[in-house]
């Protein structure tokens, strides 16, 4: 079986690096991007089973990278993972999949991961 495969994008490379490499230690394979428009690039060139996305990035937030997600990949599931907790409804009304707020904990990350890639895979 092959590992699921999955898009982070990060600005911050610290927090890029440590969500990838948590990540890649319970079984997934990491793509990352530190901007919106690299994201879309990647999604256009690469099949994904999962984005992980922040709101806070250079160039194109978040906001305007999950539309465009959505128009290109609709069926592909979304996780914000931001600081930002007041954007919660309006992310989740524009269908994203889960709204989680950083944590230095990774559980709840990780925990939500699995549970729509297994959800997807049902």
């Amino acid at each position: 079986m092959s590992k699921k495969r999955i898009l982070l994008v990060e600005d911050e490379e610290n927090e890029r690096l440590l969500y990838k490499e948590e990540l890649e230690k319970e079984g997934f394979e990491v793509a990352c991007c530190q901007n919106g428009n690299d994201a879309i690039e990647s999604i256009e060139k690469s099949n994904y089973d999962l984005v992980i996305l922040d709101i806070q990035m250079p160039q194109m937030d978040g906001i305007e990278t999950l539309g465009k997600i959505l128009t290109k990949k609709r069926d592909i599931p979304i996780i914000i993972y931001t600081a930002y907790p007041q954007y919660k409804d309006q992310f989740l009304t524009w269908a994203a999949d889960a709204y989680l707020i950083k944590s230095s904990d990774l559980t709840a990350l990780k925990d939500k991961v699995k549970t729509i890639l297994s959800e997807k895979d049902g």
